[in-house]
């Protein structure tokens, strides 16, 4: 069984610094910083490599959300690269088809259009530096003449095959119909031939032509909706991120149809308490926070969903006065698992990374599938799948989060930043579905209230309510005590010791720091991934 024993230094650098989850791609993303490429162009870079060194979590095929701090105006940017449900499809039309309570995980009617490929070439025209041939090239190289397959990526590439050969084009990412070992070359050249349309063509080369008509000649060909209008009609958004300060220090998020919002919600709720003179993940303080995420989910599932279509109350959600008021809820001596519960659970997977370049700007990035390879579904001579974010939808008719035409679903994956006096305090995320909100506060109370640098906030052992309900379980990971694992239970928590491998759940995160006086970068990657950071 793989494990997870890792004892990682910081990183330190100065004229930039890339961390992610793959050493591939972190390599990728610093050579495009030192060719003179800026923390945007990195971070594309870094994505499209990763597409090709763990397409398990993320792809063209997926959606990416990016954070963007512009050192030279002290300010930060939001762009959302997140698809849309086909505009044909409609609950009732599910009805029709007899589905009613809940869309199956890996339907075809799951599928939204993809919004990466649009996010990559947005963010470089936004934020970027370089053209995109000159961002994918690297990539393209290496999905070509192949790379060695690293070990945890491994075992999720053999236990998703079966979803890859689901699909009449499976073989496309697979050895001899199975997943590569560790260590075996695994060459991509279909997904290069996407890469290389979007390198000359820009969106077009994704949207419209061959790529596109390959996309919905599968989606239809299995019975879905979409058309190649849903397709050219994609259009990214750049969103003003919502924020809220912790202690001196501006946490920003992605605004709904994001889960960002929640990570904001649960720093709010712990404002309310002297953290720094209770004892790290002791009893007291995984109690107290484990209780601000059950209040925090038991809103956002609620209410986030995609502001076009609804309104979304942020302001209200992320204001000081509101957690005064929901902090009443809490009970330090008994697990609050009756708050009202929001819309039903899904799971999921994803890349998060982040890049800082030498001026000082920082690019916070993640990139998903969702559900490891999503629906598996592959376009026929293109190389890579298709997500599956519908299955966050709800069925439910009057939910904010209910399935609509052209409309975006509840989205888990949230690039995190923050700022300390209008200058970056750290560039960070913690990938893994309903986690990530959870991981966002973790590794924040772990910096702001307990000084740690960014490999240590990392390597702390975390908690995990996995459902992202008010009542979820709450898997708590080797390093908390078995004591304090029981007096949870007593409190009314139902614990799920967790150790191994399943230490997944509790997501893969990356940390870069700055100081604003010496330039000097600090960086961390996360010990449950085959990542690392990289320093120049």
């Amino acid at each position: 069984m793989l494990k997870f024993n890792s004892r990682r230094s910081n990183i330190y650098g100065r004229k930039g610094m890339v961390a992610s989850s793959q050493p591939l791609a972190t390599e990728i993303g610093m050579r495009i910083l030192q060719k003179g490429g800026n923390a945007a162009d990195a971070a594309v870079a870094t994505a499209a490599a990763l597409n090709v060194t763990e397409p398990t979590s993320t792809g063209i095929g997926g959606d990416c959300f990016a954070l963007y701090y512009d050192n030279s105006k002290k300010q930060v940017l939001g762009l959302n690269g997140s698809g849309r449900a086909p505009k044909e499809l409609t609950i009732e039309k599910l009805e029709e088809l007899g589905i009613k309570e809940k869309l199956p995980p890996l339907s075809v009617h799951t599928i939204t259009v993809p919004g990466a490929a649009a996010g990559w070439v947005d963010t470089i025209e936004a934020f970027g530096t370089m053209t995109m041939k000159e961002v994918l090239s690297p990539a393209i190289k290496l999905a070509e003449e192949g790379f060695p397959v690293a070990p945890i990526t491994s075992f999720y590439w053999q236990r998703g095959a079966k979803q890859l050969r689901s699909g009449p084009y499976g073989d496309q990412m697979l050895i001899d119909g199975r997943g590569p070992k560790e260590g075996e070359i695994m060459k991509m050249p279909n997904l290069a031939k996407t890469f290389k349309k979007v390198a000359e063509e820009g969106k077009e080369g994704f949207y419209e032509g061959q790529v596109a008509e390959g996309i919905i000649e599968l989606i239809q060909g299995m019975g879905g909706v979409m058309t190649l209008e849903d397709l050219k009609e994609h259009k990214t958004t750049k969103d003003d991120p919502i924020s809220v300060n912790y202690r001196g220090v501006d946490v920003y998020e992605i605004p709904p149809s994001g889960q960002g919002i929640t990570a904001l919600m649960g720093l709010n709720l712990l404002e309310e308490f002297d953290i720094g003179e209770i004892k790290h993940n002791s009893e007291e303080l995984l109690h107290l926070q484990i209780e601000a995420m059950r209040i925090a989910f038991a809103d956002t599932r609620w209410y986030v969903a995609d502001p076009e279509k609804v309104h979304v109350p942020i302001n209200e959600l992320i204001s000081k006065r509101y957690a005064k008021e929901r902090m009443k809820l809490f009970n330090p001596e008994k697990a609050n698992i009756d708050v009202k519960k929001g819309s039903p659970v899904n799971s999921s997977d994803t890349v998060y990374f982040t890049v800082v370049d030498g001026e000082g700007n920082a690019c916070s990035f993640i990139n998903s599938n969702y559900m490891g390879f999503g629906t598996g579904l592959i376009p026929k001579g293109f190389g890579f799948t298709l997500q599956n974010r519908g299955a966050n939808f709800t069925l439910e008719r009057g939910h904010p989060n209910a399935l609509e035409p052209n409309k975006r679903p509840y989205h888990t994956i949230i690039p995190g930043m923050a700022t300390k006096e209008g200058e970056l305090y750290a560039s960070f995320g913690v990938m893994g579905g309903f986690m990530q909100p959870q991981g966002h506060m973790q590794v924040i109370v772990n910096m702001v209230d307990f000084g740690m640098k960014p490999q240590e906030a990392l390597d702390a052992p975390r908690f995990c309510i996995g459902s992202g309900s008010a009542g979820g379980k709450v898997s708590l990971e080797e390093g908390i005590s078995v004591q304090i694992m029981s007096n949870l239970c007593r409190k009314g928590h139902e614990v799920i010791p967790t150790s191994g491998i399943a230490r997944s759940i509790f997501g893969r995160g990356q940390i870069i720091k700055r100081d604003p006086e010496t330039g000097v970068l600090v960086g961390g990657s996360d010990p449950r991934a085959d990542g690392m950071a990289l320093g120049w």
